[in-house]
């Protein structure tokens, strides 16, 4: 697998930074920070704003290396204009993670190794080092990645939770839109990887034994699923080893003239490849022509979820907004503000208000 630079890994998780100056290390030479917005007793500096429009001009360069930098200019004022907006947002959920008791420490924990691996470091250490080299702490490293699964974990239960699609719904759906579904012959698959990179022969006659260990316990009922994100190799391993859908031709001949063969929730033999050997599971096996609805409905599912999750998370963020005490700085702007937003000068002291607006005491 090709290896990413780390920079694309910090550009990521800093889009939702939200990280307070003091948790950040003292630099050499005495800053104030600009405080351009409180989000109750949160703040966001001019650094974390001027962060993520850098972060915004990255993202848009790696979507469209192609673009023109007149199209890119477009781009980004259309989207900067929001910046400070995301910036508030992602404030208001992590408060109100919090606020709700909710702890994702152990995910923490899983997703720093997943990235540890996705990234091909060697030892936690060695990733540490990598970060800390390319100028970020590694507590604050640690507190994005914290943030961003705080904010998920709620948008799941808040928001997510709330969106009830009825069957009539998808089927209605379905009717209307019959040929997107017009597929050619299709398999999604699962895989449980392991490396064999590096080994040496008695090695690699281990790794196929435990190979045919988790064959042995899948044939006897285990989930795969389960078995994936425990012991697959390489970055599928989070996602239960799903891989996607293939067509015919997508595929090595030696993969393709397994699975093709398989119907739905069939394993594959422990398969060698010149980088390990793989157990792979259809997930589903798509014939040629309009698939039914059948096969299809947790696509139509997911299609209807995912058009009612934006409207429903602003809807729940103008909640959060309206239960909360903002001010900006002049010369900013929120685009998603409320009645309640003020503007005003922001004072870097812990404002009393903030706290009596959210029922809290100043010193919490």
């Amino acid at each position: 697998m090709r290896r990413l630079s780390l920079f694309a890994v910090v550009l990521t998780l800093f889009v939702w930074t939200v990280s307070a100056p003091a948790q950040q290390p003292a630099p050499k030479e005495k800053v104030i920070e600009e405080i351009i917005a409180r989000v109750n007793n949160d703040i966001i500096t001019s650094h974390q704003y001027e962060q993520a429009l850098e972060t915004l001009r990255e993202e848009l360069r790696q979507d469209c290396p192609s673009c023109s930098a007149e199209e890119l200019d477009r781009r980004y004022r259309e989207r900067a204009r929001d910046v400070l907006r995301d910036l508030i947002d992602q404030s208001l959920l992590v408060q109100k993670a919090k606020d709700e008791g909710l702890n994702v420490d152990t995910d923490v924990v899983r997703r720093l190794d997943e990235l540890r691996q996705q990234y091909n470091f060697a030892t936690m250490e060695d990733f540490q080092k990598a970060v800390e080299a390319s100028g970020i702490s590694w507590e604050d490293y640690k507190e994005n990645i914290k943030n961003s699964l705080l904010t998920q974990e709620l948008i799941r239960r808040e928001v997510g939770g709330r969106i009830q699609i009825p069957q009539e719904e998808v089927r209605k759906y379905y009717e209307a839109h019959r040929e997107e579904f017009n597929r050619p012959e299709s398999v999604a698959l699962r895989e449980i990887f392991l490396s064999t990179r590096g080994k040496s022969p008695a090695e690699v006659a281990e790794i196929r034994k435990k190979a045919e260990d988790l064959l042995a316990r899948i044939k006897n009922g285990e989930d795969f699923a389960q078995l994936a994100r425990r012991y697959s190799e390489g970055p599928t391993a989070k996602r239960g080893g799903d891989i996607g859908v293939f067509q015919h031709g997508q595929l090595s001949k030696q993969i393709e003239d397994a699975v093709f063969k398989l119907d739905r929730n069939q394993v594959t033999p422990v398969l060698e490849t010149p980088q390990g050997f793989e157990i792979l599971q259809v997930i589903r096996h798509y014939q040629a022509g309009i698939q039914p609805l059948s096969v299809v409905e947790d696509d139509v599912m997911n299609r209807l979820y995912m058009e009612r999750l934006g409207p429903a998370l602003r809807e729940y963020l103008k909640e959060l907004r309206q239960q909360s005490y903002i001010r900006l700085k002049p010369g900013y702007t929120d685009t998603a503000a409320v009645a309640t937003t003020t503007i005003e000068e922001v004072s870097p002291d812990a404002d009393e208000g903030a706290a009596k607006k959210r029922g809290k005491k100043t010193d919490e």
